[in-house]
């Protein structure tokens, strides 16, 4: 019986994790953080950059730290949540339906199983501006790092 509902409680997670990411990311590029012995893939910091699904105009790029080694090289690895996020116009910006208020558009998983990188979207109507943040969370208990980003919504010229 133990053993169904642990079944059971993994395929769900598994299926959920799969419908995760709302948008991909193209990698910019990664550099080397320590060197591992043996060949194995080194610890890096890896850059990669994603469209705003809801918002034409907006770039976003979100830097984060990826370890290596023999866990990181089979996926086993628990990446650190230290992650930063910068967005920009890069356009005429025009909003695809209504913007909910911590809106997914962009979702990674940082472990095998339990842990995400998330940034979620914002719209601060009074000032006009929208605001990005990446942090990261756990099944159980998710980390206090995370950062900003604002981009003010402005005729494109």
């Amino acid at each position: 019986m133990r053993l169904t509902l642990l079944c059971f409680f993994v395929l769900n997670v598994l299926v959920l994790s799969l419908q995760a990411a709302p948008v991909r990311a193209e990698e910019v590029g990664c550099v080397s953080t320590t060197f591992r012995m043996l060949g194995l893939a080194n610890d890096k910091v890896c850059v990669d950059s994603f469209r705003d699904p809801k918002v034409e105009g907006v770039v976003c790029h979100v830097s984060r730290a990826r370890t290596g080694g023999v866990k990181g090289a089979v996926g086993l690895a628990e990446d650190t949540s230290d992650a930063a996020v910068a967005c920009r116009q890069v356009g005429p910006i025009s909003f695809k339906g209504k913007l909910k208020d911590g809106e997914d558009v962009f979702k990674e998983s940082r472990s095998w199983l339990f842990k995400r990188l998330q940034v979620v979207r914002f719209y601060d109507r009074p000032n006009n501006t929208l605001v990005y943040l990446v942090y990261s969370d756990k099944l159980v208990d998710g980390s206090p790092k995370n950062s900003i980003s604002t981009v003010p919504v402005m005729p494109w010229r």
